[in-house]
């Protein structure tokens, strides 16, 4: 969706049409997920548009929404964040303060990467990033002061078969 801002009476008012997303833009989203930080004029020859005319379609896709972020994907080995976690939570609570409460909690804990509301026997399930064991114990430690369960238990990663943050396009 695009977005443009008017001014009626003294309020901005936002009005949002449609994106229509083509097969350039397809590819330019495609390309900007393997390689964010490639220059527009190498950008521009991989997905057969001029430089400026590429720049115009990234601008009008980050205007859009459809362009969040661009980012650096870091080796969480290298980081010392070897071990990844799904920490799988249940809870009584089942309102709407509950779930703020949770979703603040969450949000300020930086080694949780997500955290999912879920249908079916699971209520939410969190993806962390920890150094060790002892680590994930410090995390879940400071989570359950946070916040009433009934249960929470986890998994720990054991060899990583797939990792991406590509959309299939």
């Amino acid at each position: 969706m695009r977005r443009f801002q008017l001014i009626v009476g003294e309020f901005p008012v936002m009005i949002r049409f449609m994106l229509k997303i083509d097969d350039i833009d397809r590819r330019i989203l495609s390309e900007l997920q393997r390689h964010a930080d490639a220059p527009l004029e190498e950008l521009g020859r991989r997905v057969g548009l001029s430089r400026n005319a590429c720049w115009r379609r990234i601008k009008m896709l980050e205007e859009a929404g459809v362009i969040r972020a661009r980012v650096a994907l870091l080796d969480p080995g290298a980081l010392d964040l070897g071990l990844t976690v799904f920490i799988l939570v249940r809870t009584r609570s089942h309102n709407p303060d509950w779930l703020e409460a949770f979703a603040r909690a969450t949000r300020s804990m930086p080694e949780i990467l997500g955290a999912y509301r879920m249908t079916g026997d699971l209520d939410y399930l969190i993806r962390a990033r920890v150094k060790d064991v002892a680590a994930y114990d410090t995390l879940y430690r400071r989570l359950i002061s946070k916040l009433e369960m009934s249960d929470v238990s986890a998994s720990f990663v054991m060899e990583e078969l797939k990792e991406t943050t590509e959309l299939p396009l």
